[in-house]
């Protein structure tokens, strides 16, 4: 189980992701806007500059869902292979069997 101060840290990364998402895309359109002058992207990269660091999508970090672990991550699911094989082993995810050989 991680640390609930670091999924709460990342939890509230993805709050602010949301919230200045369209703030965000719409300085983004304008810096990479080459019909604008130089003085309007050169002012649309500053104001991006200014926003929060944590508003920005690469700082989220994927997460399991049932445990918080960070690493081995399956996107499809959104959790651990650890939590993923728990689970599975109990018969609570659908389709999922355990295979031996």
């Amino acid at each position: 189980m991680a640390k609930k101060s670091a999924v709460e840290r990342n939890d509230k990364r993805r709050r602010l992701v949301e919230k200045y998402a369209a703030r965000r895309a719409a300085l983004k359109a304008v810096a990479k806007d080459v019909s604008a002058s130089k003085e309007e992207r050169f002012a649309a990269r500053i104001k991006l500059a200014a926003m929060p660091r944590n508003s920005a999508p690469t700082r989220v970090r994927n997460r399991c869902e049932v445990t918080g672990r960070p690493r081995g991550y399956y996107r499809k699911l959104r959790m651990s292979r650890i939590a993923l094989r728990e689970l599975s082993s109990q018969g609570i995810i659908p389709g999922m069997v355990k295979s031996s050989w």
